[in-house]
Parts: structure tokens; C-alpha cells; sequence
């Protein structure tokens, strides 16, 4: 059966006739702009920031087109990925009617938006290995599911999904299938986005907030069809993408150099975080991890979270995440950072009595 992207939208965005900004009407940069109802004297900073900024931000995707490998039609760009799974959630799910398919643990973002939508969410727990059980997910398929989210890296648990059990899920499923790549800068395996015109129904979520180091900028990419990112393109406000963001994010795309430097350097601190962490008795298992952070299982995990927290040294608790009892979520910090943290958790062993 082909994949029919209209059978799966609302039927009211079927049809609707989005806004129309004064850029999308007149789209050239020189004139004398009278359409926008801007103020013509500047701002109230030394900056001029009084005109609206490109509504589909495509100085941006055409440089991002040449970095990932995907024609500019297939980007869409949010105020974070989070945007993205929200429009996803209005276009697609049906309030009290649709669901969509949660493989925790995962990334808490999709539950609370199908929850603001009132969506219902279908869970398939990861196995202990936090892998999929393609055969389990599609069992849990019915004729309102709209939508299955994969994280890979995961989210918490930092391993990669198995690409086999990704391409089952693809292959046999007729809805939308999210592919949340917000760490695939730190792993060895080739993104999705070389698979858009293999498979209409994946879209596939990165993000500039990790790797690239810009997450105080909040922008988000996603990577589809180009029907799919029409329709995105279509319900998202008209100026979603501010023109400072965009204008630092074009600054930053012209420094891949930099940002492979970093990547490296993150990685070579992870495999020496590593190596401290595995000599610490107490640490009595670190996950596989293909992100720039690492899910590490302690005794008294919540104990140990709050004297790391009083000593200044911030990790996360997941200890009260399916399938993550007694684990923190260490990102990979600067060297320095590193050192204090395992000279840190010696000391918090020893005071809330754990064995070193």
C-alpha cells in the first residue's frame, strides 16, 4: 500500500488557508517597505530590529542543505525541536480520538505535548538493552495510531537504535515516523536524513543546541518530504524564527571547523570520563552511550544526586525513569569539569557511606 500523507491529517488542516504575512506577498529585500505596519525609524536599541524577518528562514536552509545533504524544500526550522513535535501533534492527531507511540524510557518532550493536545500515548517499553521490539510496537498499531517516536541516540539511556529494527518500523507502518537525531553529531552511524526519499512517512529532528553549541538560540531542525514540510511550513506562526537567530546561526554554519573540533574534544573527554568512571568501585554500571553524555547506575542514587548538588556539581536524577532506577545523567563536561566531578563523587561516596 502507498503512503498517503493526506489520509493522515486533520481534515480541517486539509484544508486550511494559512495566514499570509507581508512577506510572504512581497519577498524581495530592497524597497521602500510600507506593508508590514514596522517602525520606519529603527529600534529602541543601538540595533535596528524593526523589520520582520524571513517567515521560512531560507538564507539558513540553504546552507543547511549543503551541510546535511538534503534539498532546502526538505527543512523546517522551530524555535527548538520542540516546536516541531508540537506542529506534528496539531496537524496529525485528532484531540480524544488519535494516538501516538511512546518507547520510554525517551525523551519527555512527546508526552507532554500529546498530553497538551489530549492525545493519548501507547507505550512500548525499550528492552533492558533500551532497544526496540519492532514486533511489539507494530502489534500495539490500531487505525488511530498517527505517530511512533524513536530517539537514537536515546534519551536517556545514550545508545543508539538498532537500524534494523528503525527499518522494520518504517517499512510496515503506514503513519508518520519521528526519528530523534538530536545527538547524532557524537555518533558513528550515518543519519536518517540520507533516507527522506526512500521512506515519505520518516521526519527526522535534529538540533543546533548540542553539538554546534547554540542552544540558548532555540533553533531546531526538521527534515522531511517536501509535502510534509509544506504542511509544517503551513500551521507554524509566521514568524516562528527570530531575525537575531537567525542571523547568529548563519554566523555559526560557517564554522563546521570549529564545531568538529569540538565534537572531538567531547569525545576524547567522554573516553577518559569513562575510564575514571569504571575505576570507581562504587559506579556499578555506565550504559553504552553514543551521545555526549553518559547514564551511570550508583547505590543511592538520589542520595548521591543531592550531595552532588550541594558540592555545586549539576547532574541529572533518573532514578525515577522506567528502566533507570538508581542512574544519573552525567554530561560530558570541559576537562576541568571532568576532574572535579570525580573528586567529588569519592568524597560523596564516603560520606553517605559508600564503598570506594
Amino acid at each position: 500500500m502507498a503512503f498517503n500523507l493526506n489520509s493522515l491529517l486533520r481534515p480541517h488542516i486539509a484544508s486550511l488557508k494559512p495566514y499570509t504575512s507581508a512577506r510572504d506577498e512581497y519577498t524581495g529585500t530592497e524597497g521602500i517597505f510600507l506593508d508590514a505596519n514596522e517602525n520606519p525609524l529603527g529600534s529602541a536599541t543601538e540595533e535596528d530590529f524593526n523589520r520582520y524577518p524571513d517567515p521560512y528562514q531560507w538564507e539558513i536552509k540553504k546552507k543547511l542543505s549543503k551541510i546535511k545533504g538534503v534539498r532546502p524544500e526538505q527543512i523546517f526550522l522551530g524555535n527548538g525541536s520542540d516546536e516541531a513535535i508540537d506542529l506534528l501533534f496539531r496537524a496529525f492527531c485528532n484531540p480524544g480520538k488519535d494516538n501516538v507511540i511512546l518507547l520510554p524510557p525517551t525523551y519527555g518532550m512527546y508526552e507532554v505535548s500529546a498530553a497538551i493536545n489530549d492525545v493519548l500515548t501507547k507505550k512500548v517499553s525499550l528492552t533492558e538493552e533500551f532497544q526496540i521490539d519492532p514486533k511489539e510496537v507494530l502489534h500495539q498499531v490500531d487505525e488511530h495510531t498517527k505517530i511512533i517516536f524513536i530517539c537514537s541516540p536515546n534519551n536517556p539511556s545514550g545508545n543508539k537504535i538498532k537500524r534494523d529494527s528503525i527499518y522494520e518500523i518504517l517499512n510496515q507502518f503506514q503513519g508518520l515516523v519521528v526519528i530523534d537525531e538530536a545527538y547524532i553529531d557524537f555518533n558513528d552511524e550515518p543519519s536518517f536524513t540520507l533516507e527522506l526519499d526512500k521512506f515519505p512517512n520518516l521526519l527526522v529532528m535534529q538540533t543546533l543546541s548540542k553539538a554546534w553549541g547554540l542552544a540558548s538560540l532555540r533553533l531546531g531542525m526538521a527534515f522531511a518530504s517536501e509535502e510534509l514540510i509544506r504542511i509544517l511550513n503551513r500551521i507554524k506562526p509566521p514568524y516562528n524564527i527570530s531575525g537575531l537567530t537567525q542571523e547568529y546561526v548563519l554566523k555559526a554554519l560557517q564554522n563546521e571547523k570549529k564545531v568538529k573540533a569540538m565534537i572531538q574534544t567531547i569525545l576524547e573527554e567522554k573516553n577518559s570520563l569513562e575510564y575514571e568512571l569504571r575505576n570507581l568501585d562504587f559506579v556499578q554500571k555506565i550504559y553504552p552511550s553514543n551521545a555526549n553524555f553518559f547514564l551511570v547506575k550508583v547505590p543511592k542514587a538520589t542520595e548521591f544526586y543531592n550531595q552532588l548538588i550541594d558540592q555545586k556539581i549539576i547532574v541529572r536524577n533518573r532514578s525515577k525513569v522506567q528502566l533507570c532506577e538508581d542512574c544519573l545523567r552525567i554530561t560530558i563536561g570541559k576537562k576541568s569539569e571532568n576532574e572535579a566531578l570525580i573528586k567529588t563523587m569519592k568524597r560523596v561516596a564516603e560520606e553517605i557511606g559508600i564503598e570506594n
